[in-house]
C-alpha cells in the first residue's frame, strides 16, 4: 500500500509540475530531456552503480527497456503537444482513460478474474475521469484547432499510455526480480535520455533552441520524482503479482483524484459541479475495483 500511495503522489506531482512549466514559458521538450538525464543519475545513485554496459545488451529484458525508453520520451512529448495544441483537459482524459487497456490485458494474459464489481468499477472510472477533467467553455482552446489534432493526439496518448502500463506489468512479471529491477529502470531511462539528447542537440546546433538554466532546474525537479514514481509502481506490482487488473486502475484513478484536489487547493483551479461529481465517482470506482 505504501508503494501504491507513493506512485499516486509522485505521478500526480509530475502532472502538476507541467502546469508550472507552462506558466514559466519554458520549452517543454528541453525540460523533458533534462528530466530523463536526471532519472538516469538518480537511478544510478540509488542503485549504487551505472548498470548500462556490454553485459546489459545480453539481458533478456534489454530490448524491452530500450522500447520503454522510446515510450517514455514519446508520451511525455505527446502530453505536452496535446496540452498546447488542444487543451489540458483532453490530455488528462486521454491519459487516464488508458487504464482500460492494461485491465483488459491483465484479464486476457494472466487470467485474472473479471468480476461484475470490477467491470462496473471500470465503467464508473471512465465516467469519473471524463467528468473530473471536463473543461469549461472559457478554457476550451480546441475549437480553433484543426480537427485532426482533436483525434490523433489524444488517441496516440490513449493507446501509448495504456500499452506502457501493460508493458511494465509484462516485464515485471516475466523478467524482473529484486536483483535486476533497478538496472532495468535505469536502462529504460537511459534509452529515453539518449534519444532526447540527440534530438535536443540537433535543435541546439541548428539554433532552434537555446539552453535555459530554468529548464535544467525544472528538469531536475521533475526527474527525481519521475524515477521513483515508476520504481514505486514496479514495487507494488511485484508485491501483488496477481492483482494488476486492480492495481493499475486504482493507481490511475488515484492520480486523477489526488491531482484534481491538489490543483484545486494549490493552483486555485475552479471546479464545476460536473468536476466534483467526477471526484466523488472516483472514490466509488476505486472501491469497486479494489474490492470487486
Amino acid at each position: 500500500m505504501f508503494y501504491l500511495v507513493g506512485s499516486i503522489i509522485l505521478t500526480s506531482y509530475l502532472v502538476l509540475s507541467f502546469k508550472l512549466v507552462e506558466r514559466l514559458n519554458l520549452n517543454a521538450f528541453q525540460v523533458i530531456v533534462f528530466n530523463y538525464i536526471t532519472c538516469v543519475i538518480t537511478g544510478s545513485l540509488f542503485n549504487g552503480h551505472f548498470p548500462v554496459n556490454n553485459n546489459t545488451l545480453d539481458q533478456p529484458w534489454f530490448i524491452w527497456a530500450a522500447v520503454m525508453g522510446i515510450f517514455f520520451i514519446s508520451l511525455f512529448t505527446v502530453v505536452a503537444a496535446t496540452t498546447q495544441q488542444v487543451n489540458v483537459a483532453v490530455a488528462s482524459v486521454a491519459y487516464k482513460l488508458s487504464l482500460v487497456i492494461p485491465f483488459i490485458f491483465s484479464i486476457y494474459l494472466y487470467n485474472e478474474q473479471a468480476t461484475a464489481l470490477k467491470i462496473t468499477g471500470i465503467v464508473v472510472a471512465l465516467a469519473a475521469v471524463i467528468l473530473t477533467c471536463w473543461p469549461s467553455k472559457k478554457n476550451n482552446k480546441s475549437a480553433s484547432k484543426a480537427q485532426w489534432l482533436l483525434i490523433v493526439l489524444p488517441l496516440t496518448l490513449f493507446i501509448g499510455s495504456g500499452l506502457l502500463d501493460t508493458m511494465i506489468k509484462y516485464v515485471e512479471q516475466a523478467f524482473l526480480n529484486d536483483s535486476n529491477k533497478n538496472d532495468y529502470l535505469v536502462t529504460a531511462f537511459t534509452s529515453a535520455a539518449l534519444i532526447g539528447i540527440v534530438l535536443l542537440g540537433i535543435q541546439f546546433i541548428s539554433g532552434k533552441q537555446k539552453f535555459a538554466w530554468k529548464a535544467l532546474l525544472m528538469g531536475i525537479g521533475i526527474g527525481i520524482p519521475n524515477y521513483f514514481s515508476i520504481w514505486c509502481l514496479v514495487q507494488v506490482l511485484k508485491a501483488y503479482p496477481d492483482s494488476s487488473s486492480i492495481i493499475i486502475p486504482v493507481n490511475n484513478m488515484g492520480i486523477v483524484l489526488f491531482g484534481t484536489v491538489v490543483a484545486w487547493l494549490v493552483f486555485k483551479e475552479r471546479l464545476s459541479w460536473l468536476n466534483w461529481t467526477g471526484v466523488i465517482l472516483s472514490l466509488a470506482a476505486i472501491a469497486l475495483i479494489a474490492y470487486g
